[in-house]
């Protein structure tokens, strides 16, 4: 059963990881860098998204009344965020300035921009580890003369983000421009025994105990994407032992490769 009771809070180096639940949905790609862990250390490895994104409509997103050309920066926290941005911006027939800066939590949301624009440097910048305070480095050495469009889910703000931008003055406005909603998976993954479960944001922890208001840990361990989840999992009584990013980590799948490793050495 999913939630089975174990004798220890954390798993043991000596027990088998067999099978890794990852929250998002399916790799389309054979390639994809999941499915190499799978075959590098004989691991299954079940897709079940969590949420669903919805898009609020161009006709609904203008009663919020903000005038986008007005904003010369632009922060983005995932790639659902920007393509809800550019959609938003086609829909309502809105060009974006050339000289419109984009800040952006990771480098890997920062390339996915090159879908949508002309990819230069001198506009588009990222932390260096994918936490928020390197973020808000390199928010501070162009804040001046910069109002900022904060693109974020309408139920999920990320209130670091917003406090900085409150105790930094700066002019900004928060453009909601997507909602998530949890997903039924009580189906398809609550007969299942998983050894290791990742989480990539604050919705997916709240529609998994949406799902499972009983859940326990008791030693399955757990990997979190983000400052803001892993704050989730810790207010939901979870101990993350997979955290990313960090410098050696910057990715889930890097985080992950180095947890399988370092087990695999163990046994």
């Amino acid at each position: 059963m999913l939630n089975e009771v174990k004798k220890s809070g954390t798993k043991s180096s000596t027990d088998k990881i067999e099978r890794i639940l990852i929250t998002q949905p399916k790799p389309l790609s054979d390639k994809s860098p999941f499915f190499e862990l799978e075959r590098k250390y004989g691991v299954t490895l079940d897709f079940e998204p969590l949420i669903s994104i919805v898009p609020i409509l161009g006709k609904d997103f203008r009663q919020q009344k903000i005038n986008i050309s007005r904003f010369t920066g632009v922060i983005f926290t995932s790639r659902n965020a920007i393509d809800h941005f550019f959609r938003t911006c086609e829909e309502n027939k809105i060009t974006v300035s050339q000289d419109t800066k984009y800040f952006c939590i990771t480098e890997a949301v920062a390339l996915y921009l090159q879908k949508f624009i002309l990819y230069r440097k001198r506009k588009v910048f990222y932390g260096a580890d994918g936490t928020n305070k390197s973020l808000f480095d390199v928010m501070n050495k162009h804040k001046e003369n910069l109002s900022f469009l904060y693109v974020c889910s309408e139920n999920q703000q990320d209130s670091d983000i917003v406090n900085w931008l409150k105790n930094h003055n700066c002019d900004f406005e928060l453009a909601f421009m997507y909602r998530s909603q949890s997903n039924d998976v009580k189906g398809a993954v609550g007969e299942k025994r998983f050894d290791i479960i990742c989480f990539f944001t604050p919705s997916g922890i709240k529609s998994w105990f949406n799902n499972f208001p009983k859940f326990k840990q008791n030693g399955m361990v757990v990997g979190t994407f983000g400052d803001n989840t892993k704050a989730e999992a810790v207010k939901q009584g979870l101990t993350p032992q997979i955290i990313a990013p960090k410098p050696k980590s910057p990715s889930m799948i890097t985080a992950l490769d180095h947890f399988l490793a370092e087990h695999a050495k163990n046994n």
